[in-house]
């Protein structure tokens, strides 16, 4: 049963996607730190003061039997924080991505102006409708 289970893991790719798993943890981690304390802090003083994320819109208000009072509103402080939330952590991540993935390679083809084939970037004429090409 142990040779079993060292082949699933060997064999398989259980291995990398367990690696790959807690990597992304990890990352996750590291981007809600950036956010929440070097990015949120200067936006929240560019935000309105108090406690914006509780605004909303009451449309009705109930009491039961036992006397708590339910409330249904729309919330759209919570939903206005989500989405900064959101651009802000988006934002992280373009940034992080820029910055460790590697730069892509400029394409080694190119079309012909002509007939629209495509062609190696360094030809002079194309070898479809022969064409001269700049």
């Amino acid at each position: 049963m142990i040779t079993e289970f060292k082949d699933f893991l060997f064999k398989t790719n259980a291995l990398a996607l367990a690696v790959g798993v807690i990597i992304g943890a990890t990352t996750g981690k590291v981007v809600s730190a950036v956010v929440d304390d070097l990015i949120m802090p200067p936006i929240a003083m560019i935000m309105p003061p108090g406690d914006w994320r509780d605004a909303q819109i009451e449309l009705s208000r109930a009491k039961d039997a036992d006397g708590k009072v339910t409330v249904n509103a729309i919330k759209y402080g919570h939903f206005a924080g989500t989405m900064v939330d959101f651009v802000t952590i988006s934002f992280v991540v373009f940034l992080l991505g820029k910055t460790v993935l590697p730069k892509p390679e400029s394409p080694s083809n190119k079309a012909c102006p002509e007939c629209l084939e495509t062609i190696a970037k360094e030809a002079k004429r194309c070898k479809f409708c022969t064409s001269a090409v700049a």
